[in-house]
Protein backbone atom coordinates (compact mmCIF):
# COMPACT_ATOMS: atom_id res chain seq x y z
CA UNK A 1 0.00 0.00 0.00
CA UNK A 2 2.08 3.41 -1.41
CA UNK A 3 1.85 5.76 1.67
CA UNK A 4 -0.18 9.05 2.00
CA UNK A 5 0.80 11.72 -0.65
CA UNK A 6 2.54 9.44 -2.73
CA UNK A 7 0.75 10.46 -5.66
CA UNK A 8 1.34 14.35 -4.83
CA UNK A 9 5.25 13.30 -4.41
CA UNK A 10 5.55 11.29 -8.00
CA UNK A 11 3.63 14.39 -9.89
CA UNK A 12 6.08 16.70 -8.78
CA UNK A 13 9.07 14.68 -9.37
CA UNK A 14 7.80 14.06 -12.76
CA UNK A 15 8.01 17.76 -13.59
CA UNK A 16 10.94 18.41 -12.34
CA UNK A 17 12.31 15.24 -14.68
CA UNK A 18 10.52 16.81 -17.36
CA UNK A 19 11.83 20.54 -16.80
CA UNK A 20 14.73 21.41 -19.49
CA UNK A 21 15.67 24.02 -16.75
CA UNK A 22 16.69 21.32 -14.32
CA UNK A 23 17.91 19.37 -16.99
CA UNK A 24 20.58 21.46 -18.14
CA UNK A 25 21.87 22.00 -14.65
CA UNK A 26 23.29 18.91 -14.22
CA UNK A 27 24.01 19.29 -10.57
CA UNK A 28 20.03 19.92 -9.87
CA UNK A 29 19.23 16.95 -12.34
CA UNK A 30 20.93 14.31 -9.96
CA UNK A 31 19.70 15.48 -7.05
CA UNK A 32 15.96 15.07 -8.43
CA UNK A 33 17.51 11.61 -9.20
CA UNK A 34 18.55 11.22 -5.82
CA UNK A 35 15.04 11.85 -4.40
CA UNK A 36 13.58 9.67 -6.76
CA UNK A 37 16.00 6.61 -5.54
CA UNK A 38 15.40 7.81 -1.47
CA UNK A 39 11.28 7.55 -2.00
CA UNK A 40 11.91 4.30 -3.84
CA UNK A 41 13.88 2.49 -0.98
CA UNK A 42 11.10 4.20 1.84
CA UNK A 43 8.75 2.08 -0.19
CA UNK A 44 6.99 4.58 -2.39
CA UNK A 45 6.08 3.58 -5.60
CA UNK A 46 7.99 5.10 -8.18
CA UNK A 47 7.33 3.03 -11.44
CA UNK A 48 5.52 5.87 -13.20
CA UNK A 49 8.50 7.98 -13.48
CA UNK A 50 10.45 4.64 -15.39
CA UNK A 51 10.08 6.39 -18.79
CA UNK A 52 11.31 10.17 -17.51
CA UNK A 53 14.14 7.73 -15.51
CA UNK A 54 15.31 6.04 -18.77
CA UNK A 55 15.90 9.27 -20.52
CA UNK A 56 18.28 10.48 -17.59
CA UNK A 57 20.43 7.65 -18.47
CA UNK A 58 21.65 9.31 -21.61
CA UNK A 59 24.80 11.26 -19.78
CA UNK A 60 28.18 11.00 -18.81
CA UNK A 61 28.28 11.45 -15.42
CA UNK A 62 28.64 7.75 -14.24
CA UNK A 63 27.09 8.81 -10.53
CA UNK A 64 24.20 9.52 -12.33
CA UNK A 65 24.07 6.29 -14.57
CA UNK A 66 24.30 4.27 -11.18
CA UNK A 67 21.51 5.93 -9.80
CA UNK A 68 19.01 5.13 -12.89
CA UNK A 69 20.70 1.67 -13.57
CA UNK A 70 19.74 1.03 -9.90
CA UNK A 71 15.78 2.17 -10.68
CA UNK A 72 15.51 0.59 -13.89
CA UNK A 73 16.61 -3.13 -12.24
CA UNK A 74 14.51 -2.39 -9.63
CA UNK A 75 11.22 -1.83 -11.52
CA UNK A 76 12.03 -3.47 -14.52
CA UNK A 77 10.39 -6.91 -13.66
CA UNK A 78 7.11 -4.54 -12.71
CA UNK A 79 7.03 -2.42 -16.09
CA UNK A 80 8.10 -5.04 -18.90
CA UNK A 81 6.75 -3.43 -21.28
CA UNK A 82 8.84 -0.48 -20.91
CA UNK A 83 11.43 -2.43 -20.13
CA UNK A 84 12.73 -2.92 -23.20
CA UNK A 85 14.02 0.97 -23.50
CA UNK A 86 15.94 -0.14 -20.34
CA UNK A 87 17.36 -2.58 -22.29
CA UNK A 88 18.18 -0.65 -25.66
CA UNK A 89 20.32 2.05 -23.17
CA UNK A 90 22.23 -0.53 -21.49
CA UNK A 91 22.58 -2.41 -24.76
CA UNK A 92 23.46 1.22 -26.65
CA UNK A 93 26.45 1.85 -23.29
CA UNK A 94 27.96 -1.67 -24.08
CA UNK A 95 29.64 -0.19 -26.47
CA UNK A 96 30.54 3.22 -25.35
CA UNK A 97 34.36 4.25 -25.36
CA UNK A 98 34.60 4.50 -21.28
CA UNK A 99 35.20 0.94 -19.97
CA UNK A 100 33.61 1.95 -16.94
CA UNK A 101 30.26 3.07 -18.60
CA UNK A 102 30.92 -0.55 -20.30
CA UNK A 103 31.08 -2.75 -17.18
CA UNK A 104 28.67 -0.72 -15.49
CA UNK A 105 25.90 -1.52 -18.02
CA UNK A 106 27.03 -4.86 -18.20
CA UNK A 107 26.70 -5.42 -14.71
CA UNK A 108 23.38 -4.00 -14.53
CA UNK A 109 22.38 -6.03 -17.73
CA UNK A 110 22.60 -9.58 -16.22
CA UNK A 111 20.68 -8.03 -13.17
CA UNK A 112 17.81 -8.00 -14.79
CA UNK A 113 15.09 -9.86 -14.22
CA UNK A 114 12.54 -10.33 -16.82
CA UNK A 115 11.81 -13.47 -19.39
CA UNK A 116 13.00 -13.52 -22.25
CA UNK A 117 16.56 -11.54 -21.02
CA UNK A 118 19.14 -14.32 -21.85
CA UNK A 119 18.95 -13.72 -25.69
CA UNK A 120 19.97 -9.87 -24.93
CA UNK A 121 22.53 -10.35 -22.88
CA UNK A 122 24.39 -13.26 -24.52
CA UNK A 123 26.17 -11.51 -26.92
CA UNK A 124 27.23 -8.27 -24.77
CA UNK A 125 28.49 -11.08 -22.33
CA UNK A 126 30.90 -12.84 -24.55
CA UNK A 127 32.09 -9.59 -26.62
CA UNK A 128 32.65 -8.53 -22.56
CA UNK A 129 35.18 -11.75 -22.00
CA UNK A 130 37.32 -10.55 -24.32
CA UNK A 131 37.47 -6.68 -23.94
CA UNK A 132 40.56 -4.82 -23.28
CA UNK A 133 39.62 -3.41 -20.00
CA UNK A 134 39.57 -5.76 -16.86
CA UNK A 135 36.89 -4.21 -15.31
CA UNK A 136 34.79 -5.17 -17.96
CA UNK A 137 36.06 -8.79 -18.21
CA UNK A 138 34.72 -9.07 -14.52
CA UNK A 139 31.69 -8.42 -15.20
CA UNK A 140 31.22 -10.45 -17.94
CA UNK A 141 32.70 -13.98 -16.10
CA UNK A 142 30.18 -12.91 -13.37
CA UNK A 143 27.84 -12.30 -15.75
CA UNK A 144 27.97 -16.35 -17.23
CA UNK A 145 27.43 -17.86 -14.04
CA UNK A 146 24.04 -15.38 -14.01
CA UNK A 147 23.17 -16.04 -17.57
CA UNK A 148 23.17 -19.99 -16.38
CA UNK A 149 21.17 -19.40 -13.24
CA UNK A 150 18.19 -17.49 -15.65
CA UNK A 151 18.03 -21.02 -17.23
CA UNK A 152 18.82 -23.92 -15.11
CA UNK A 153 18.01 -26.02 -17.50
CA UNK A 154 19.44 -25.07 -20.48
CA UNK A 155 22.26 -27.16 -21.73
CA UNK A 156 26.01 -25.99 -21.02
CA UNK A 157 27.68 -24.01 -23.61
CA UNK A 158 30.86 -25.43 -23.89
CA UNK A 159 32.32 -22.73 -25.88
CA UNK A 160 31.66 -20.05 -22.99
CA UNK A 161 33.49 -23.14 -20.37
CA UNK A 162 36.09 -22.92 -22.42
CA UNK A 163 36.56 -19.49 -22.84
CA UNK A 164 36.49 -19.19 -18.76
CA UNK A 165 38.76 -21.75 -18.55
CA UNK A 166 41.17 -19.83 -20.76
CA UNK A 167 40.49 -16.86 -18.82
CA UNK A 168 41.85 -18.41 -15.75
CA UNK A 169 45.21 -17.30 -17.44
CA UNK A 170 44.31 -13.59 -17.41
CA UNK A 171 46.45 -10.88 -15.83
CA UNK A 172 44.11 -9.48 -13.66
CA UNK A 173 44.11 -11.40 -10.85
CA UNK A 174 39.93 -10.75 -9.82
CA UNK A 175 39.42 -12.21 -13.42
CA UNK A 176 41.26 -15.27 -12.60
CA UNK A 177 38.99 -15.57 -9.16
CA UNK A 178 35.92 -14.94 -10.73
CA UNK A 179 36.39 -17.68 -13.35
CA UNK A 180 36.77 -20.20 -10.68
CA UNK A 181 33.53 -18.72 -9.21
CA UNK A 182 31.95 -18.76 -12.21
CA UNK A 183 32.59 -22.42 -13.74
CA UNK A 184 32.08 -23.57 -9.98
CA UNK A 185 28.27 -22.30 -10.20
CA UNK A 186 27.75 -23.26 -14.24
CA UNK A 187 29.38 -26.81 -13.58
CA UNK A 188 28.07 -27.74 -10.45
CA UNK A 189 25.84 -30.29 -11.67
CA UNK A 190 28.86 -31.72 -12.99
CA UNK A 191 30.94 -31.22 -9.99
CA UNK A 192 32.26 -28.01 -10.44
CA UNK A 193 35.33 -26.85 -12.00
CA UNK A 194 38.17 -29.41 -12.19
CA UNK A 195 41.78 -28.17 -10.96
CA UNK A 196 44.04 -30.57 -12.69
CA UNK A 197 47.50 -29.73 -12.13
CA UNK A 198 48.82 -27.09 -14.95
CA UNK A 199 45.78 -25.44 -13.19
CA UNK A 200 46.80 -26.04 -9.66
CA UNK A 201 50.25 -24.69 -10.54
CA UNK A 202 48.98 -21.26 -12.04
CA UNK A 203 46.70 -20.86 -9.28
CA UNK A 204 49.64 -21.20 -6.81
CA UNK A 205 52.28 -19.02 -8.64
CA UNK A 206 49.65 -16.26 -8.97
CA UNK A 207 48.59 -16.70 -5.08
CA UNK A 208 50.68 -13.32 -3.72
CA UNK A 209 48.99 -11.22 -6.58
CA UNK A 210 45.44 -12.31 -5.00
CA UNK A 211 43.27 -10.18 -2.05
CA UNK A 212 42.72 -12.35 0.91
CA UNK A 213 39.58 -12.87 -0.05
CA UNK A 214 41.01 -14.46 -2.97
CA UNK A 215 43.30 -16.45 -1.41
CA UNK A 216 41.05 -17.90 0.86
CA UNK A 217 38.88 -18.83 -2.36
CA UNK A 218 41.71 -20.42 -4.33
CA UNK A 219 43.26 -22.49 -1.66
CA UNK A 220 39.56 -24.11 -0.93
CA UNK A 221 39.72 -24.91 -4.40
CA UNK A 222 42.81 -26.39 -4.27
CA UNK A 223 41.50 -29.00 -2.04
CA UNK A 224 40.52 -31.07 -5.17
CA UNK A 225 43.94 -31.47 -6.39
CA UNK A 226 46.15 -34.28 -5.23
CA UNK A 227 49.34 -34.36 -6.17
CA UNK A 228 50.80 -37.38 -7.99
CA UNK A 229 54.57 -37.47 -6.18
CA UNK A 230 56.32 -36.26 -3.33
CA UNK A 231 58.70 -34.05 -4.57
CA UNK A 232 55.81 -32.13 -6.06
CA UNK A 233 53.24 -32.48 -2.47
CA UNK A 234 56.78 -30.56 -0.87
CA UNK A 235 57.37 -27.79 -3.70
CA UNK A 236 53.11 -27.13 -2.72
CA UNK A 237 53.56 -27.29 1.00
CA UNK A 238 56.86 -24.71 0.30
CA UNK A 239 54.85 -22.46 -1.64
CA UNK A 240 52.01 -22.20 1.02
CA UNK A 241 54.29 -21.80 4.00
CA UNK A 242 54.17 -18.30 3.79
CA UNK A 243 50.23 -18.20 4.22
CA UNK A 244 50.54 -19.74 7.42
CA UNK A 245 51.83 -16.44 8.85
CA UNK A 246 49.10 -14.68 7.18
CA UNK A 247 47.30 -11.31 9.40
CA UNK A 248 44.00 -13.15 7.74
CA UNK A 249 42.32 -15.42 9.82
CA UNK A 250 40.53 -16.77 6.73
CA UNK A 251 43.57 -17.20 4.96
CA UNK A 252 45.25 -18.97 8.01
CA UNK A 253 42.44 -21.60 8.37
CA UNK A 254 42.08 -22.22 4.67
CA UNK A 255 46.13 -22.77 4.57
CA UNK A 256 45.91 -24.78 7.26
CA UNK A 257 43.28 -26.95 6.10
CA UNK A 258 44.97 -27.75 2.74
CA UNK A 259 48.06 -28.82 5.45
CA UNK A 260 46.14 -31.39 6.52
CA UNK A 261 44.31 -32.49 3.99
CA UNK A 262 48.00 -32.87 1.91
CA UNK A 263 49.90 -34.12 4.10
CA UNK A 264 47.21 -36.53 5.31
CA UNK A 265 49.60 -39.36 5.09
CA UNK A 266 52.56 -37.02 7.05
CA UNK A 267 51.60 -36.53 10.67
CA UNK A 268 55.03 -34.18 11.23
CA UNK A 269 53.21 -32.35 8.45
CA UNK A 270 50.07 -31.77 9.92
CA UNK A 271 51.77 -31.32 13.87
CA UNK A 272 53.65 -28.72 12.11
CA UNK A 273 50.82 -26.65 10.58
CA UNK A 274 48.66 -26.86 13.56
CA UNK A 275 51.73 -25.62 15.37
CA UNK A 276 52.26 -22.51 12.75
CA UNK A 277 48.35 -21.89 13.19
CA UNK A 278 48.49 -21.55 16.97
CA UNK A 279 49.59 -17.73 17.06
CA UNK A 280 47.23 -16.57 14.36
CA UNK A 281 44.52 -18.75 16.30
CA UNK A 282 44.57 -17.30 19.16
CA UNK A 283 44.49 -14.01 18.17
CA UNK A 284 41.33 -14.50 16.34
CA UNK A 285 40.14 -16.08 20.14
CA UNK A 286 40.24 -12.18 20.89
CA UNK A 287 39.19 -10.19 17.65
CA UNK A 288 36.60 -7.98 17.78
CA UNK A 289 34.48 -9.24 16.13
CA UNK A 290 32.07 -11.85 17.81
CA UNK A 291 31.44 -13.51 14.96
CA UNK A 292 34.94 -14.18 14.28
CA UNK A 293 35.69 -15.42 17.85
CA UNK A 294 33.04 -18.22 18.24
CA UNK A 295 34.29 -19.46 14.88
CA UNK A 296 37.86 -19.20 16.00
CA UNK A 297 36.93 -20.95 19.70
CA UNK A 298 35.07 -24.05 17.39
CA UNK A 299 38.30 -23.96 15.22
CA UNK A 300 40.43 -24.63 18.68
CA UNK A 301 38.40 -27.02 19.73
CA UNK A 302 38.69 -29.31 16.06
CA UNK A 303 42.48 -28.95 16.85
CA UNK A 304 41.96 -29.92 20.47
CA UNK A 305 40.53 -33.20 19.59
CA UNK A 306 43.59 -34.28 17.49
CA UNK A 307 46.18 -32.77 19.80
CA UNK A 308 44.88 -32.73 23.29
CA UNK A 309 46.59 -29.77 25.52
CA UNK A 310 48.28 -27.88 22.12
CA UNK A 311 46.91 -25.05 24.01
CA UNK A 312 47.29 -25.32 27.79
CA UNK A 313 49.90 -23.05 27.80
CA UNK A 314 47.57 -20.68 26.48
CA UNK A 315 44.67 -21.41 29.13
CA UNK A 316 44.35 -18.01 30.18
CA UNK A 317 43.49 -16.81 26.77
CA UNK A 318 39.69 -18.71 27.46
CA UNK A 319 39.05 -16.91 29.92
CA UNK A 320 35.55 -15.20 29.92
CA UNK A 321 35.39 -11.49 29.80
CA UNK A 322 32.16 -9.69 31.88
CA UNK A 323 31.16 -7.80 28.23
CA UNK A 324 31.36 -11.03 25.84
CA UNK A 325 28.02 -12.73 24.93
CA UNK A 326 26.93 -16.29 26.54
CA UNK A 327 27.40 -18.11 23.31
CA UNK A 328 31.56 -17.36 23.46
CA UNK A 329 31.39 -18.12 27.54
CA UNK A 330 29.89 -21.30 26.98
CA UNK A 331 32.18 -22.33 24.59
CA UNK A 332 35.38 -20.75 26.11
CA UNK A 333 34.16 -23.09 29.55
CA UNK A 334 34.15 -26.42 26.87
CA UNK A 335 37.96 -25.32 25.72
CA UNK A 336 38.77 -24.59 29.68
CA UNK A 337 37.73 -27.92 30.79
CA UNK A 338 39.96 -29.75 27.83
CA UNK A 339 42.86 -27.66 29.07
CA UNK A 340 42.87 -28.76 32.67
CA UNK A 341 45.89 -30.12 33.90
CA UNK A 342 48.03 -30.68 37.32
CA UNK A 343 50.12 -27.49 36.41
CA UNK A 344 47.02 -25.14 36.46
CA UNK A 345 43.88 -26.99 38.21
CA UNK A 346 43.49 -24.75 40.74
CA UNK A 347 43.83 -21.46 38.65
CA UNK A 348 41.09 -22.66 36.25
CA UNK A 349 38.48 -23.98 39.06
CA UNK A 350 38.63 -20.74 40.84
CA UNK A 351 37.94 -19.35 37.49
CA UNK A 352 35.36 -21.56 37.07
CA UNK A 353 33.89 -20.54 40.48
CA UNK A 354 33.58 -17.53 39.66
CA UNK A 355 31.37 -18.00 37.01
CA UNK A 356 28.83 -20.43 39.27
CA UNK A 357 27.84 -16.98 40.63
CA UNK A 358 27.06 -15.12 37.35
CA UNK A 359 23.42 -13.39 37.19
CA UNK A 360 22.42 -15.66 34.08
CA UNK A 361 21.14 -18.82 36.17
CA UNK A 362 21.75 -21.00 32.34
CA UNK A 363 25.71 -19.63 33.03
CA UNK A 364 26.10 -20.69 36.14
CA UNK A 365 24.32 -24.01 35.66
CA UNK A 366 26.84 -24.57 32.72
CA UNK A 367 30.12 -23.06 35.26
CA UNK A 368 29.13 -26.33 37.48
CA UNK A 369 28.50 -29.00 34.86
CA UNK A 370 32.20 -27.83 33.43
CA UNK A 371 33.71 -28.48 37.04
CA UNK A 372 31.67 -31.51 37.07
CA UNK A 373 32.70 -33.03 33.84
CA UNK A 374 36.46 -32.04 34.54
CA UNK A 375 37.71 -35.74 34.11
CA UNK A 376 41.54 -34.33 33.77
CA UNK A 377 41.04 -32.70 36.77
CA UNK A 378 39.49 -35.62 38.53
CA UNK A 379 41.82 -38.07 36.48
CA UNK A 380 44.78 -36.17 37.84
CA UNK A 381 43.47 -36.04 41.98
CA UNK A 382 42.26 -32.67 41.68
CA UNK A 383 39.23 -33.33 43.73
CA UNK A 384 40.40 -31.96 46.63
CA UNK A 385 40.63 -28.87 44.74
CA UNK A 386 37.24 -29.51 42.77
CA UNK A 387 35.18 -30.15 46.15
CA UNK A 388 35.96 -27.31 48.39
CA UNK A 389 35.64 -24.38 45.21
CA UNK A 390 32.10 -26.15 45.23
CA UNK A 391 30.90 -26.86 48.45
CA UNK A 392 30.22 -23.05 48.73
CA UNK A 393 27.70 -23.26 46.23
CA UNK A 394 25.80 -25.49 48.12
CA UNK A 395 23.39 -22.38 49.56
CA UNK A 396 22.69 -20.91 45.97
CA UNK A 397 19.25 -22.36 45.05
CA UNK A 398 19.63 -21.94 41.20
CA UNK A 399 22.91 -24.46 41.52
CA UNK A 400 21.28 -27.12 43.68
CA UNK A 401 20.41 -29.25 40.77
CA UNK A 402 24.08 -28.79 38.94
CA UNK A 403 25.60 -29.47 42.90
CA UNK A 404 23.39 -32.23 42.94
CA UNK A 405 25.07 -33.62 39.23
CA UNK A 406 28.36 -32.83 40.95
CA UNK A 407 28.10 -34.84 43.93
CA UNK A 408 26.48 -37.97 41.53
CA UNK A 409 29.72 -37.67 39.47
CA UNK A 410 32.19 -37.69 41.74
CA UNK A 411 30.67 -40.69 43.26
CA UNK A 412 30.85 -42.68 40.55
CA UNK A 413 34.53 -41.76 40.05
CA UNK A 414 35.14 -43.03 43.19
CA UNK A 415 33.03 -46.12 42.66
CA UNK A 416 34.84 -47.12 39.43
CA UNK A 417 38.08 -46.26 41.02
CA UNK A 418 39.79 -43.78 39.55
CA UNK A 419 39.95 -41.39 42.24
CA UNK A 420 40.69 -42.58 45.96
CA UNK A 421 37.51 -42.04 48.50
CA UNK A 422 39.68 -40.09 50.71
CA UNK A 423 39.85 -37.60 48.42
CA UNK A 424 36.90 -35.99 49.19
CA UNK A 425 38.05 -35.56 52.80
CA UNK A 426 37.51 -32.25 53.71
Amino acid sequence: MPYLGSEETVKELKRALSNPNVQSDRLRYRNVILRVIRFMTQGLDMAPLFMEMVKASATVDIVQKKLVYLFMCSYATLKPDLALLAINTLLKDCADPNPMVRGLALRNMCNLRMPGISEYIQQPILSGLRDKASYVRRAAVLGCAKMQNLQPNAEIDGAVVNELYGLLRDQDPVVMVNCLRALEEILKKEGGVVINKPIAHHLLNRMKDLDVWGQSEVLTFLLRYRPRCHSELFDILNLLDSFLGSSHSGVVAATTRLFLSLGSALPAVQSGALERARGPLLAACNAQSRELRFVALCHVQQVLRSLPGHFGAHYKKFFCSYSEPNYIKFRKMEILVELVNDENVGTVLEELRGYCTDVSPELAQAAIFAIGNSKPALESGASPACFPVTVGLQNNSSSLNCFAFLLDAWVSEVESGNVSKHAFSI
